[in-house]
């Protein structure tokens, strides 16, 4: 087992990683401070995980609550399910809620805690490859909207994180693929011999080699766990953690939630944002064809949705959250492993890149 830390002053958290970390009580009841426990699962995980995390929890006043499986699901009227619980079974500001799932799942505990009685604890077991190695870390919670993706929401700190690695050997290829691309994002932002490295071994982490992921899971949480520890609230540094987001939250949202999952969004959305930095004269060409080999080496999509027009990509990402006083801001790169946030954009170069995406 691994342990980093998330330096936050006094609300500092460690992240456990390791294989079969979710079999260890003595984990997570320090991260308990009282007797009512709450736990937070969907329908596909509540018969594969959900006996071993409670008898993990023996002895807490234990309730669960079961969330329809899915990006579609969150939402305001799903979160209510996770407050009914709650009052219905009378916990207090002294409850943990505890998220057993994948970012969806995370998430919305997340915010739910953030919410009841103005904010309770809660820790978070995430599920998948992507929860693992970003939306569990860093305190990012809310549900989407009709208009927008995680339009509302709260930052919230957990109590820990606790990352077993041995879950993912019964990911789906697709599932593991999207997290893959969050794993890729890192290399491109911040780590250029990450980077180099996933090249050498795309093909062994596409194919579960659970040494290999867990690596990979470290290493990112390493990073993001730095870049949280300097900029919590997304003040500069940390909207380099969004890399392809914008572009990549217009498709989910034009396509319907749940059509393309997170990080196959992301993944188009990282590519679009290669070929505008290699436009704008930022990036060489050759990094652009690097990338787009290393995303389908992981099972990623790359191309631009046939039926998204460069005037849809405009429209929806002029309401993404990163916008300021009107004006876009997008993540690019000026050299890889290292990533900048710009508002001197032009909007032909824009559409220029999203149409060389397409297939």
């Amino acid at each position: 087992m691994h342990t980093l830390s998330v330096d936050l002053a006094d609300r500092s958290y460690p992240i456990y990683i390791g294989s079969g970390l979710l079999a260890k009580p003595e984990l997570l009841q320090p991260h308990i401070a009282g007797k009512q426990v709450c736990v937070v699962t969907n329908e596909t995980l509540a018969s594969l995980l959900l006996p071993e995390l409670k008898a993990s929890l023996a002895g807490y006043d234990y309730c669960e609550v079961i969330l329809p499986d899915g990006e579609s699901h969150k939402n305001l009227d799903t979160l209510n399910t996770i407050f009914d619980t709650l009052l219905e079974a009378r916990h207090t500001r002294k409850t943990t809620l505890i998220a057993l799932g994948g970012g969806v799942v995370g998430d919305m505990t997340g915010f739910a805690a953030a919410c009841y009685q103005r904010g309770v604890d809660f820790i978070q077991l995430p599920t998948t490859l992507l929860s693992q190695v970003d939306s569990s870390v860093g305190g990012k919670t809310g549900v989407n909207h009709r208009l927008g993706k995680n339009m509302i929401g709260a930052f919230y700190q957990p109590n820990c994180v606790i990352a077993d690695t041995g879950i993912l050997r019964s990911l789906p290829d697709r599932e593991l693929a999207a997290g893959l691309a969050e794993v890729i994002k890192y290399g491109l932002i911040a780590d250029s011999e990450f980077y180099h490295w996933l090249e050498q071994n795309m093909i062994a982490l596409k194919a579960g080699d659970e040494q290999l992921l867990a690596q990979a899971v470290r290493r990112s949480c390493e990073i993001k766990a730095d870049v949280v520890a300097q900029d919590e609230r997304e003040g500069g540094l940390r909207a380099i953690l969004n890399l392809g987001h914008t572009f990549g939250h217009a498709i989910e949202t034009h396509q319907g939630y749940g059509q393309y999952l997170h990080g196959e969004a992301v993944a188009i959305g990282m590519q679009m944002a290669i070929e505008l930095s290699v436009i704008m004269a930022w990036l060489p060409p050759e990094l652009s064809a690097r990338n787009r080999r290393l995303s389908e080496a992981a099972g990623l999509p790359v191309h631009t949705p046939p039926a998204m027009t460069g005037r849809d990509f405009l429209e929806l990402m002029a309401v993404d959250k990163k916008v300021m006083d009107g004006r876009l801001r997008l993540v690019l790169l000026k050299a890889l492993g290292t990533a900048v946030v710009t508002e001197d954009l032009d909007k032909e170069q824009v559409l220029a890149a999203i149409d060389a995406c397409r297939a």
